[in-house]
């Protein structure tokens, strides 16, 4: 069969360019699910807390991720100001995990207590108090509204779910703390529990190093 017939042909073509994409997606992404650098967890690695994970809920609800990254790559111009570079190892209990594509504002990978949990109060109800230049919005409301730990206790479960049929090696939550969830988080305000996933971002590599 010459190249003119497969080129002149647009069905025959088509075919053939899915085909090629089909067989090169599933030599590069098969391989991934046998390496255990990017199925388990790296040392240190715990599943967040019922206040992180609550933290983490309203991280994704006010939309954070469209301006924070949460990936460091391996160039030295990120990890002079980052820190150590992401690896897969560190996102194995975000689901989904939080990537992100766009730096509008600094990665916060490794933001985990690099600043005081009264700093992060001052900048998220104003950041400018904080960061002269900074365009982020502020998000004072996250003070005045408190969690219930309605959900918590299911929401931990679910993890229990994902982590159980996708995750070798990693731990899942206790019937103790599934139970005591919503005790944890009960009074505390959408602040504190944005602050104390903040908090906790990248630290495992820190411990590590």
């Amino acid at each position: 069969m010459s190249h003119e017939k497969v080129e002149t042909h647009a069905g025959l073509l088509a075919l053939f360019v899915i085909i090629v994409i089909s067989f090169g997606g599933l030599v590069e992404i098969v391989p991934l699910f046998f390496i255990k650098d990017t199925t388990e967890p790296i040392d240190g690695l715990k599943p967040y807390s019922a206040l992180e994970l609550e933290g983490r809920d309203i991280y994704v609800r006010e939309g954070c991720y469209t301006c924070h990254s949460q990936m460091i790559r391996p160039f030295r111009a990120e990890t002079e100001r980052y820190g150590h570079y992401s690896v897969a190892g560190e996102f194995v209990y975000d689901r989904p995990f939080q990537w992100g594509s766009k730096r509008t504002g600094p990665d916060l990978a490794r933001v985990g207590e690099r600043y005081s949990d009264d700093w992060h109060r001052v900048h998220l109800i104003n950041p400018r108090d904080v960061v002269p230049e900074s365009n982020m919005p502020g998000f004072p409301w996250l003070a005045e509204n408190e969690l219930d730990g309605k959900h918590t206790a299911k929401k931990l479960q679910v993890m229990n779910q994902l982590t159980e049929a996708t995750c070798t090696g990693c731990q899942t939550y206790s019937e103790e703390e599934i139970a005591n969830a919503a005790e944890q988080v009960r009074g505390k305000t959408e602040m504190d529990a944005l602050i104390a996933y903040l908090q906790s971002l990248g630290t495992s590599i820190k411990t590590r190093r």
